[in-house]
């Protein structure tokens, strides 16, 4: 497996990422050390919990630095275009670079980029043709742990019995509440932020429209291909993540290949 790395110099995005990390940081680090490891030392919990606890926010750091890292899609400065896809291609009025119609030129990270959805900060590079299904696995895996993280505050609140070998002087005993209730408002508030963007990612990848293109009004002139005939959900979805394997969807530690079907325009150089 081969993975090219791909990194945006732009401060305000790695201040972005930071804050990102230093989130997914603070609660793989108190939550376990409050809640998953001292119930699971007494014997309150099973230790598929705290495995399943761990993997879950594995898989979320594994989506970020893949979706953070990966190449959106970037055109070279000369792209080698097929003869008859020539009509699909235009020139770009800010780079001077012949690119894919539906492709985007990015003023953050400035080049084109294949089916640009948007230039995202807060993983500090755009969301194109070759990186958007890590960025859904990145919604995806950020609403889990989310969940997860609001459940076990939950439940050392209301439903799990008092420790009995907890240090009261320690520093995490002592401001266990504290620490509890910010990692509560983290969960509520990326729960609350990534299912509405989840949402909308969902809903323009079905219905074959960008963010860009909903925001320029453009999303009733966009040439498709395959004479404008809808796709299956799972059609859509397999071009996206590049398989027609559902279980390798949820992979981020995976390269991704153009899938083609019959008829269908493929817009990669």
């Amino acid at each position: 497996m081969k993975l090219r790395l791909h990194f945006v110099m732009d401060p305000m995005g790695w201040f972005c990422i930071s804050m990102v990390f230093a989130i997914w940081l603070y609660n793989s680090f108190f939550v376990p050390k409050l809640v998953l490891l001292p119930h699971f030392y007494e014997g309150n919990i099973p230790w598929a919990l705290v495995v399943s606890y761990y993997f879950a926010s594995a898989l979320c750091m594994a989506a970020l630095f893949r979706a953070s890292t990966a190449d959106p899609g970037r055109l070279p400065p000369d792209p080698q275009i097929p003869h008859s896809e020539r009509e699909q291609w235009e020139m770009c009025t800010k780079c001077n670079t012949r690119r894919p119609k539906r492709s985007h030129h990015c003023s953050r990270c400035g080049h084109c980029v294949r089916r640009m959805d948007h230039h995202c900060p807060w993983i500090n590079n755009c969301v194109g043709e070759d990186n958007h299904w890590l960025f859904l696995q990145l919604c995806f895996y950020t609403q889990v742990l989310s969940l997860f993280t609001l459940a076990l505050d939950f439940c050392q609140f209301y439903y799990f019995q008092p420790l009995t070998s907890l240090d009261q002087e320690a520093f995490m005993a002592r401001h266990e509440l504290a620490l509890i209730r910010v990692s509560a408002i983290m969960g509520l508030v990326m729960i609350g932020g990534m299912s509405n963007l989840f949402y909308t990612q969902m809903a323009g990848i079905l219905t074959d429209t960008t963010t860009i293109e909903k925001m320029s009004h453009f999303s009733n002139e966009i040439v498709r291909s395959g004479g404008g005939s809808k796709k299956s959900w799972q059609r859509t979805l397999a071009e996206v993540f590049g398989t027609t394997w559902k279980i390798l969807w949820f992979i981020p530690l995976r390269s991704r290949q153009p899938l083609t079907f019959p008829h269908h325009f493929r817009s990669h150089v």
